[in-house]
């Protein structure tokens, strides 16, 4: 071949090349450019601006008196974008942070993938030093960022730790099923009213948006901040609870087991709710060390657990009145019938024994003295004329054996039936059982709050109020209050029967032979019915119920002390010592010389001698 040709193919093929390489760059220009251009235009408006939120303040909750129970401060927090951040830095800053680098790196990648370029929040609460640290050196941090949020603090009177619950951090579990307001990092209302209402009480994201250079320094705002919004503060709540109550509830049960609900009849208003043991809110309110919270859920007497709502025990002899209510309303017996105590009832091959030998007893003496045999044996006259599942009828209709409809988290207690009892012994179940439902005792359970809204119903007429926490809320955006609605339905009991009932409940806390007597009030006639329930694990549960004013009622309470023994020795003298500082003493502070001397009185009574 000759020179000529080998320099023209030599030509050619460069020409080629080149121009290969001139269609290739025409084309990923025409892609970029064309093609391309929103995706691109995107991820590059999306490397310079920056959506920082501004958290708005969380709602505060108020007692009925507007003392503050729940409240915000600022914290501070640690943020990295992921987009920004140089992760060599992550053992340094670990350490500065004091965590360890396996949690950074954990909380990071779940920023990623959520979004690489919103803020991941590293560490909650972080102190003056370390916070004043990474601003003096900001420039070494790229991408590190410290924001403020708030933190909720409680009030330091009373813990209340059951109903108000707490707030935490939000796991993956509650992002996937949320609609798209959260992001790793944020904190969401747990248990309690803080859960209930997280929707009114976290209020609404505020944003603006940043200019930011090719190291992640803010250089100013986007579009002169045309697109930034501001936060709008969750909503306040107003509860029903008088914080002076719920102290001298707390304080009460102080070294004991149980709960304590207070409701008021007109409305079913939870006046106060305690349950110990407890815990402190504040352990919740920031970091938890994992040691803190392995004691409380690993700790045997259960702080956790609120007994109030949750708690389901045998109810004893506070619900005869469910009997005699269901007998007098069927026409089974009236007002005159009466069965003889002579101390002991017997059944089969059993024998049942009565607290003392009462004689003969009609109904209303039968609830003032507590007497079993009166019981038996009109459970047994029930089932003969009627069948017990009228029994099952008017505690269903009472309210037990389900939900209250509470603003937080409750068990409905368990009521047999006469099925159920078929299904787990078999049709030829012996009527032996029905000795002990008579007598609130065997299979039924019941809850404390449902016993107040049992006593509450009484109290009132026969109206049974959905029970609730809340009041009201208010929006302090739109300067609007929200009532709570009040819920209530009327049974189908004649006034009549009602007041038999009254009658007896009056007589047990009014009359020498009562088993309440411990339950008075000087100035106030307090109605009441002891309940002393039978428990296999140990000691008797002390159980009382009852509502004050009689002819007025402004409050219905229910009592449980776990292995307390006699309701009338342990539980109607707290009872008497709520009723007496609700009515005589609303608004006057419960101090440590004001329990004392409460305290000395309940010692001074449980210490006479009364029955069941």
């Amino acid at each position: 071949m000759s020179i000529e040709l080998k320099e023209q193919h030599r030509y050619n093929l460069t020409l080629i090349i080149i121009s290969l390489v001139f269609l290739i760059f025409i084309y990923r220009l025409v892609e970029l450019q064309l093609l391309s251009a929103e995706e691109y235009g995107t991820k590059s408006r999306k490397n310079s601006i920056r959506r920082v939120v501004k958290e708005p303040g969380r709602g505060t909750i108020y007692d009925r008196n507007k003392n503050i129970l729940v409240d915000t401060r600022p914290a501070f927090s640690l943020y990295v974008t992921p987009n920004d951040f140089d992760e060599k830095l992550i053992p340094v800053l670990s350490k500065i942070l004091d965590i360890d680098t396996s949690i950074f790196i954990d909380r990071l990648n779940k920023g990623k993938r959520y979004s690489i370029f919103n803020p991941v929040k590293i560490k909650k609460e972080i102190d003056q030093k370390t916070l004043a640290f990474i601003e003096e050196n900001q420039d070494k941090f790229p991408g590190v960022e410290i924001l403020p949020e708030p933190k909720r603090t409680y009030s330091p009177l009373a813990k209340m730790s059951h109903f108000l619950g707490y707030v935490k951090e939000i796991s993956d579990e509650q992002i996937g099923k949320d609609s798209g307001y959260y992001v790793p990092g944020d904190y969401i209302g747990q248990q309690g009213l803080e859960s209930t209402y997280e929707k009114l009480l976290r209020g609404v994201k505020g944003y603006s948006y940043i200019l930011v250079d090719s190291k992640g320094r803010k250089i100013g705002k986007y579009d002169n901040g045309k697109m930034d919004s501001q936060p709008i503060d969750g909503m306040d709540l107003n509860l029903s609870i008088d914080l002076n109550l719920q102290i001298l509830a707390e304080t009460l049960l102080t070294n004991k087991k149980g709960a304590i609900v207070a409701i008021d009849p007109s409305n079913g208003e939870i006046l106060a709710m305690a349950s110990k043991p407890d815990y402190d809110l504040s352990l919740f309110s920031g970091v938890t060390p994992i040691d803190v919270w392995q004691s409380l859920n690993e700790d045997p007497s259960k702080p956790l657990f609120n007994r109030a709502t949750l708690g389901e025990y045998p109810p004893g002899s506070i619900f005869k009145m469910v009997l005699a209510t269901a007998a007098l309303e069927e026409g089974v017996i009236d007002e005159n019938w009466t069965a003889s105590c002579g101390g002991a009832f017997s059944y089969g091959d059993k024998v049942f024994k009565c607290t003392h030998v009462h004689g003969t007893v009609n109904v209303t003496r039968a609830i003032h003295q507590s007497c079993n045999i009166f019981f038996y044996n009109l459970m047994l006259k029930l089932n003969k004329e009627k069948g017990w599942s009228f029994w099952n009828k008017y505690a269903y209709m009472f309210g037990f054996g389900k939900r209250t409809g509470i603003d937080i988290v409750e068990r409905p207690g368990f009521i047999p039936t006469e099925s159920w009892y078929d299904k787990v012994y078999g049709k030829n179940w012996g009527k032996g059982f029905l000795i002990s439902l008579a007598i609130g005792q065997g299979e039924v359970s019941i809850t404390p709050l449902q016993a107040a809204c049992y006593c509450s119903t009484i109290a009132n007429g026969g109206t049974y109020y959905r029970p609730h926490l809340v009041h009201s809320y208010f929006d302090k955006h739109s300067n609007t209050e929200t009532l709570v609605p009040v819920e209530g339905r009327k049974l189908d009991l004649s006034q009549k029967v009602l007041n038999i009932i009254r009658h007896g409940m009056f007589l047990a806390v009014n009359t020498p032979g009562g088993t309440g007597l411990a339950a008075q009030v000087p100035g106030i006639v307090v109605a009441g019915k002891t309940g002393t329930a039978q428990n296999p694990h140990g000691k008797n549960h002390a159980w009382f119920i009852g509502f004050a004013p009689y002819d007025n009622p402004k409050i219905a309470v229910a009592i449980i002390i776990e292995n307390g023994g006699f309701g009338g020795t342990t539980s109607a003298p707290i009872a008497s010592a709520l009723i007496k500082q609700y009515l005589l003493n609303k608004g006057k502070m419960v101090n440590n010389d004001y329990i004392m001397e409460a305290q000395k009185e309940i010692d001074s009574k449980a210490n006479s001698e009364s029955g069941d």
